[in-house]
């Protein structure tokens, strides 16, 4: 008795041509013949889909049935035929992190309820991104074939992409926000633990040049800041904007005299910029903590370095 398990998820539009299909195929496992020339009601529309649809035996050799066309547009003119040929495309043209996904599906071993999401090779030798339902099919217990609907989503993981470095980047300063900032406070507080450092640094005198010279300006200055912190703090350090004026730079791996000493460094970069800038000068107040361990006390650090950075500023002011 052959039992099919139907996923969950699908549009109605997507379910109903699903539904077609497994019954073309139903009357072709039964009578062995080419029955899809006497269903061209069926094939108008698998053929005319945007999504490509599939029907792939498993057992007991990997063979492909049936490939929708529109899997050329993505794969190429005759990649159909190749894959009729050698089912195994499939396994050589998947991105070599989802070779994991693509082996489990094929042994039964994903939860079909869920869409299967893959990266496969096109034509061009690019990765792109394609969501797949798919429902199993078994015969006295075994799986013996796969088939189901493949849809493209390169443009909704672009968008994702862009929307998760949205969250996390200041729209100023295309630096790290203070929410990605506060998430690596709790990541190093909570859950790993390794030699950290705290840098704040403090802009001086922005609201004077606001006032004098526009906030287009000072807008301008808090951007010269940001690319300045960015491009000398590189390796194993996050750099983030925390507020209007205020930037945080979270260090690790690093001893304390190699942090007293970017500190001592920072200062001279930020001289040279002074001396070759015409338009803005970057001012700085400076201070920083140091703990060999994170775990547990990264608010403490927080607190210690915003102490050292307003006693730098008063100091600065004394002057």
């Amino acid at each position: 008795m052959m039992n099919i398990q139907f996923a969950q998820g699908f549009g109605l539009g997507a379910l109903t041509v699903l539904l077609s299909v497994i019954y073309v195929f139903r009357r072709w496992k039964k009578k062995e013949t080419d029955s899809f020339k006497n269903h061209e009601s069926y094939m108008h529309v698998i053929e005319n889909t945007k999504d490509f649809l599939y029907y792939c035996q498993v057992y007991p050799e990997l063979q492909f049935k049936y490939l929708g066309p529109s899997a050329e547009c993505f794969f190429g003119e005759g990649s159909n035929a190749d894959a009729y040929q050698d089912a195994g495309v499939a396994f050589r043209d998947i991105h070599p992190e989802d070779m994991d996904i693509l082996q489990k599906k094929v042994h039964g071993q994903v939860d079909f309820n869920q869409a299967i999401v893959q990266r496969w090779k096109d034509k061009d030798g690019n990765y792109r991104w394609f969501e797949e339902y798919a429902t199993p099919i078994y015969e006295n217990g075994v799986l013996v074939a796969l088939q189901g609907v493949v849809r493209n989503i390169d443009e909704r993981k672009k968008l994702e992409e862009t929307l998760t470095y949205r969250i996390a980047h200041d729209a100023l300063t295309d630096i790290y926000n203070r929410e990605f900032f506060e998430q690596m406070m709790e990541k190093y507080n909570e859950r790993e633990d390794t030699a950290a450092a705290i840098i704040l640094c403090d802009l001086d005198g922005l609201k004077c040049l606001n006032d004098n010279h526009g906030h287009k300006t000072g807008d301008f200055l808090i951007k010269e800041t940001a690319h300045l912190l960015e491009r000398f703090f590189t390796e194993d350090a996050y750099v983030s904007r925390i507020g209007g004026d205020e930037f945080a730079v979270i260090l690790l791996k690093k001893e304390k005299e190699q942090v007293e000493l970017l500190a001592e460094k920072l200062a001279e970069e930020i001289s040279r910029y002074n001396e070759s800038s015409q338009e803005v000068k970057i001012n700085l107040s400076i201070g920083f903590a140091f703990s060999e361990n994170s775990r547990g006390v990264m608010e403490r650090l927080f607190v210690e370095a915003d102490n050292h950075m307003y006693q730098h500023k008063r100091t600065k002011k004394g002057a």
